[in-house]
């Protein structure tokens, strides 16, 4: 394991000295007082391990591609933005935009998550142990959005084929978004991606698979018909 003291160094030579040790395949990397820094460990394209000891701002890893962070404390706007590939975990809370667009990989924030949660995401999983803010999951085309607790306004909005499922209540239903009960075979696999990605002890405070509902789109989105003109015109 190396360590990095992030108060003797500037972001980018934070970044650079990252980039290095995971090119060595260093085993891990624990980086010690983050301050809250914007744009730390972006654009991390190859495999390893980084722990920040400490919140960190806007932008933590964006872009990144096979990395697997873990944040002792919570991350600020747009943790793991266009993520192609990872894992990031998050034991506090996250800002607005966390796991916008991302095409794969997990994120898992272990608190609440602030607005657009998920947006336009196109593959990979985000689980939210907490609650979530307005607009969480709009635009979703692919990959699987998970709040255990409540979400709030506008919840998956324009929604496309992103697998939405809530276990608290929900503030409000975006345009075209309708919920249902989740079935037996659904209850299964998300009892199954819960218990792999939360604590035993984190687990047991939130609601059985069975009592989530799951969220789906419309569809009268999917295809534009001027006799609904009304509906685009809301969503827009």
């Amino acid at each position: 394991m190396t360590q990095l003291n992030a108060a003797d160094l500037s972001t980018r030579e934070l970044n650079s000295r990252l980039r290095d040790l995971v090119a060595r395949d260093d085993a891990e990397i624990h980086v010690e007082n983050p301050g809250a820094r914007h744009n730390l460990a972006v654009a991390m394209l190859k495999s390893g391990k980084i722990r920040f000891r400490g919140s960190v701002g806007y932008y933590c890893g964006g872009l990144a591609d096979g990395i697997s962070i873990e944040i002792d404390g919570s991350a600020g706007w747009g943790l793991a933005e266009s993520m192609l590939g990872g894992t990031f975990r998050v034991h506090g809370n996250a800002g607005n935009g966390a796991a916008a667009a991302i095409r794969g990989g997990t994120v898992v924030i272990e608190g609440d998550a602030a607005a657009r949660l998920g947006v336009s995401m196109k593959g990979g999983t985000v689980i939210v142990a907490g609650d979530c803010g307005y607009m969480a999951g709009f635009m979703g085309q692919k990959g699987v959005l998970v709040v255990c607790g409540n979400a709030g306004d506008a919840f998956a909005d324009s929604l496309y084929a992103t697998e939405c499922y809530v276990g608290g209540e929900i503030k409000s239903l975006g345009t075209d978004a309708v919920a249902s009960e989740v079935t037996d075979e659904e209850a299964a696999a998300l009892e199954s991606l819960l218990a792999a990605n939360l604590a035993p002890e984190l687990r047991a405070l939130k609601p059985q698979a069975r009592r989530f509902r799951k969220v789906v789109a419309g569809r009268k989105l999917w295809n534009f018909d001027k006799r609904e003109w009304k509906i685009w015109r809301e969503a827009l």
